[in-house]
């Protein structure tokens, strides 16, 4: 006799339509307030810095390149292979006419939205089975039960980085396909719970959606296991607690015809074929095979000793647990310290990993064991929803980049809500004496889960507030305190980010990134000394860190330490053969060393690879006009401004050689150009004065030193140049008179 009540009902179209606005309406309530947030985070990475949005990039790359943009072939690519994530990027850059986050946060929330009412369906199928009526209409099991399944899902607060973080797009498409496929697969049984017939199409079809959940999100391909699971407890209905009883107990054999079903085999072939067929296209994707992680990405697996990685795998496992139990203290990145390592058997929080395997081994007694038949299909279908769409994640195939992604449990927290639901009807069946006070409970849960949505959405609309909310939750990660600082230091606080970029230096002793910006604002504020050390060391600990050795030669340049700074040009350089600012600051180094040859070269390896690196090209005009070598000057400057037509300092700087050259209306050209871009420059004013006065049209000239002056009083030289002009007016005057 099943302990909860399974009465069987009709779907009707109204039902199903008021359950997913039901559905709709407590998701927009927790996240429409993420609407119109800010890019932040990854989405810098994966949106912005991305060129594969832009509509002039061919489209083909998309096919080439992966999540973040990068090369697949490329060995510093992490090989996260989701073209049809960046298509719908790229579509929204399209619709909006550029980066503008809002479009991008709402498909994002009308993306969550389908797929909360979506569970609805798919909980009601695991509850209750595919049994049809006389007229093929589907009979539910305990339609109440798929509703609260899908309304915890719909309001669980660890789906906000998935949902207001626009990254989180891959994990939402993933997850829309993984259901389709899944509906797609119970299609093939549309006859009922019968297995003798079924329809390969749709077994087919879903595969096929199972390959675009696949390209939209790796863990998309796990949606297999849970149909072949479906297949074998649903439709072919095998019983493990009969089965085990008739084994162990009677010692009786099993005939295959008792639970082998007709057809199984052949379905489980499709699934394994199809499977092995998506995972070799995907390795052959990956091109230089799988990403090569960092310590700092993954502790647990560099670990001295296998114990020591099962342990803290286990402890990560524990931790996820919780945030789908207490999802209360979220945060955007757990690593660098976040969660130290457990290093001994004596560690206090073993006790937490034997704690989530009692209740899972607890759980799959239940889910095998129990003569109860709907509390067994209930909870095995629960467990496979939680367990295997987070097996990609678990490192037991391959090493992850990650310590605890909140993102990842998009989907198991599918399988956690089922067993929820289960739980709260099991207590209303058991204490049906206190059921309003349970009801109560459950609404309140609702209700607490709604406000912790809203309040994390809030959360996510800026880095700032992102940032510092992760402050209280894991302390001890040093990225966190990175990201404040820079975040910080982008508004002009650099004061405050100076702090946090220690902090997170002294938490992480090899945080080379934290070295190098700090080192940075340090070199802006002219302190140099320390500013050498820092980047000295982040480039002894990481030798190939490009960004660092350049800005070391910066800092050594302003040291005077030329030869030393020369040579770390070269060296980020060396590491990174394409870097215009690099070519650009060695340039700088040769103009003040007077090596004006060498000079012009680094600046022009600048401008080759960057075209429009403006200041290579201001640079080498201003140069070849205080060499004298002025008709190269203007050809420069003229070739620079076909690229930068609307360049004002590239346009000042060859109107002066144009004067020098006594081409005054065509010097006079620029300059007016120049000041219609940039109308507030004191010093294309003082520059037009004197040409003007070279020129002969005092009265222009006199109008551009009075504005001039007006701009800036102290322009050196500008009060000279206008006195002369006074008083050469003055005896224009007295002479005329």
């Amino acid at each position: 006799m099943s302990t909860v009540t399974s009465l069987r009902c009709r779907v009707s179209p109204a039902s199903e339509w008021r359950d997913s606005m039901t559905c709709k309406l407590k998701h927009h309530v927790c996240f429409i307030n993420s609407y119109d947030g800010d890019f932040v985070f990854d989405d810098s990475e994966a949106i912005i810095n991305n060129k594969d949005l832009n509509p002039a990039t061919p489209l083909n790359n998309i096919w080439k390149n992966d999540f973040w943009g990068s090369n697949l072939s490329s060995n510093s690519s992490h090989k996260s292979y989701r073209p049809l994530t960046v298509l719908t990027f790229r579509l929204n850059y399209l619709l909006a006419g550029g980066l503008h986050p809002v479009g991008f946060h709402m498909l994002n929330i009308g993306l969550h939205c389908i797929i909360s009412a979506l569970m609805i369906d798919v909980f009601a199928i695991l509850i209750g089975g595919l049994a049809c009526d006389e007229k093929a209409t589907r009979l539910a099991h305990v339609p109440k039960a798929s509703l609260l399944a899908a309304l915890f899902f719909a309001v669980h607060p660890v789906h906000t980085e998935s949902v207001a973080g626009i990254v989180g797009r891959a994990d939402l498409l993933c997850a829309l396909f993984f259901q389709l496929s899944f509906l797609s697969y119970c299609r093939a049984f549309q006859g009922g719970d019968k297995s003798d017939s079924f329809s390969v199409s749709w077994i087919v079809i879903s595969l096929l959606l199972c390959a675009v959940a696949m390209l939209c999100k790796e863990q998309g391909i796990t949606v297999l296991g849970v149909n072949a699971a479906f297949d074998i407890l649903m439709i072919c209905n095998l019983n493990i607690y009969e089965l085990t009883h008739r084994l162990l107990v009677r010692r009786k054999a099993v005939g295959d015809g008792e639970w082998i079903r007709k057809g199984l085999l052949v379905r489980l072939a499709l699934l394994l074929f199809g499977g092995s067929l998506l995972l070799y296209a995907r390795w052959r994707i990956m091109g230089t095979g799988p990403p090569a992680f960092t310590e700092v990405d993954n502790p647990a697996s560099f670990a001295e000793n296998v114990f020591l990685r099962i342990v803290n795998y286990n402890y990560y496992y524990s931790l996820n647990a919780w945030l789908l139990l207490c999802p209360w203290w979220l945060c955007f990145d757990w690593s660098m310290g976040c969660v130290p390592l457990i290093k001994s058997a004596s560690d206090w929080r073993i006790v937490w990993l034997l704690l989530l395997w009692a209740c899972l081994i607890g759980l799959i007694r239940q889910a095998l064991c129990s003569p109860d038949s709907s509390k067994r299909r209930t909870l095995t279908f629960g467990l496979v929803l939680l367990v295997i769409p987070f097996i990609p994640a678990s490192n037991l195939f391959f090493r992850v980049g990650f310590v605890i992604a909140e993102r990842v449990l998009y989907l198991s927290t599918a399988g956690f809500c089922l067993i929820l639901a289960y739980a709260v009807a099991y207590c209303c069946c058991c204490w049906r004496r206190h059921k309003k006070l349970l009801q109560a409970a459950m609404l309140a849960l609702l209700g607490m889960n709604v406000v912790r949505c809203a309040l994390r959405s809030q959360q996510w609309r800026t880095e700032q507030s992102l940032f510092t909310s992760a402050l209280s939750v894991c302390p001890l990660n040093a990225k966190v305190h990175y990201n404040v600082g820079k975040n910080l230091a982008d508004r002009g606080n650099q004061s405050a980010a100076i702090r946090y970029y220690r902090e997170a230096v002294r938490l992480h002793p090899k945080y080379v990134h934290a070295m190098n910006n700090l080192g940075n604002i340090l070199k802006e504020r002219n302190e140099l000394q320390e500013a050498e050390e820092l980047l000295s060391t982040a480039v002894y600990i990481q030798p190939d860190f490009a960004a660092a050795w350049m800005n070391l030669g910066i800092v050594q340049n302003s040291l005077k330490k030329f030869e030393e700074a020369e040579q770390s040009y070269w060296n980020a350089i060396k590491f990174r053969k394409k870097y215009p600012d690099c070519y650009y600051n060695l340039g700088r180094l040769y103009a003040d060393l007077n090596r004006h040859v060498d000079a012009l070269n680094a600046w022009r390896n600048a401008t080759m690879l960057k075209p429009d690196h403006s200041l290579a090209w201001n640079n080498m005009v201003i140069l070849l006009d205080n060499t004298g070598n002025l008709a190269q000057a203007e050809l420069i400057g003229k070739e620079a401004l076909k690229i930068l037509p609307k360049d004002h300092t590239i346009m000042f700087s060859l109107a002066n050689v144009l004067g020098k050259q006594q081409k005054y209306k065509e010097s006079e050209g620029f300059f007016l150009n120049a000041l219609k871009i940039n109308p507030n420059a004191a010093s294309c004013h003082g520059n037009l004065a004197v040409l003007y006065h070279r020129w002969g049209k005092l009265d222009l000239a006199k109008k551009h030193y009075e504005l001039s002056l007006k701009l800036d009083p102290s322009a050196p030289g500008t009060n000279e140049n206008y006195n002369m002009l006074k008083r050469k007016l003055e005896q224009w005057q007295k002479t005329a008179g």
